[in-house]
């Protein structure tokens, strides 16, 4: 993972009605959405094989999304924008 794509997943993140990124370091980004439980099955289900999103324990109110290749940074996108929609 690149910072360069990095940064374009994160703005591509907070441009999704719903979603507001945190300032985070690493592969993770948290997200506070609402309903994060049932976005995290719904796109774990949707993106099989894939550990790209989970619920943090000590945070309410939140997703962590890792930071991947940009094919499936986009998939990942599509799907917050379907479920959070």
């Amino acid at each position: 993972m690149s910072d360069d794509e990095k940064d374009r997943f994160y703005s591509r993140l907070a441009a999704i009605p719903g979603v507001q990124p945190m300032p985070s370091i690493g592969d993770w980004i948290l997200l506070q959405v609402e309903k994060p439980a049932e976005i995290s099955r719904k796109v774990s289900r949707r993106m099989r094989g894939s550990e790209v999103i989970s619920v943090p324990r000590n945070v309410r109110g939140a997703v962590r999304v890792m930071v991947s290749d940009p094919k499936t940074n986009e998939e990942l996108l599509r799907n917050l924008r379907e479920f959070v929609a």
